[in-house]
């Protein structure tokens, strides 16, 4: 079966992306289409990167990237959950991005977003990030935003009734680009 992560790309302390994720999972579980697992970048706890190889050349010496490396080479396609800092999206998750990178080619990724306006500056950061590791962005996301889909700025997350049916579009998206995708990879990969 397809195999999904939905990766909570913030650490921040008392952190909305907790609760948006545990949504995104616990609706995604209920599609029965794939495997969804939670991956969250403050339990990986990655130092900043410190490998004396680039990424691309495959060679991490680093235990931690070498665990990561193996996190991200189980799945076939990701939900990457980010709030929006400052019209982008936090470092811990592009030092996550950055860590390693053939373990990410020829594979699928959604975003959902969160923040003022929905988090969508975050999400057009994130796009070009992700084409250069040679994962595929379906076009349906899931922007939340903190005025409407969360009371008391992020303290309960009380997603509006129409974020149910886009969360649902981009999980058709993702599973199905996951399925079309893993056609592309060697079966040893």
């Amino acid at each position: 079966m397809t195999k999904i992560a939905v990766v909570l790309g913030s650490t921040r302390t008392g952190r909305a992306g907790e609760r948006v994720a545990r949504w995104v999972v616990d609706q995604a579980r209920q599609r029965g289409d794939a495997d969804y697992d939670l991956v969250d970048l403050a339990q990986v706890d990655l130092p900043q990167i410190d490998q004396p190889s680039p990424p691309a050349r495959g060679h991490y010496a680093d235990p931690d990237t070498q665990r990561w490396a193996r996190t991200v080479a189980a799945y076939d396609g990701y939900v990457i959950v980010t709030p929006e800092y400052n019209h982008s999206f936090p470092g811990v998750l592009k030092n996550a991005l950055d860590r390693v990178y053939a373990e990410w080619n020829n594979k699928a990724a959604a975003l959902v977003s969160y923040g003022m306006n929905g988090g969508v500056r975050a999400v057009e950061a994130l796009r070009p990030v992700l084409g250069a590791l040679q994962l595929a962005d379906v076009a349906a996301q899931v922007t939340l935003d903190m005025r409407t889909d969360f009371t008391g700025f992020g303290a309960e997350f009380t997603p509006g009734e129409h974020q149910g049916a886009a969360l649902e579009a981009m999980l058709d998206q993702l599973v199905s680009w996951s399925d079309a995708l893993a056609q592309t990879r060697p079966a040893n990969a």
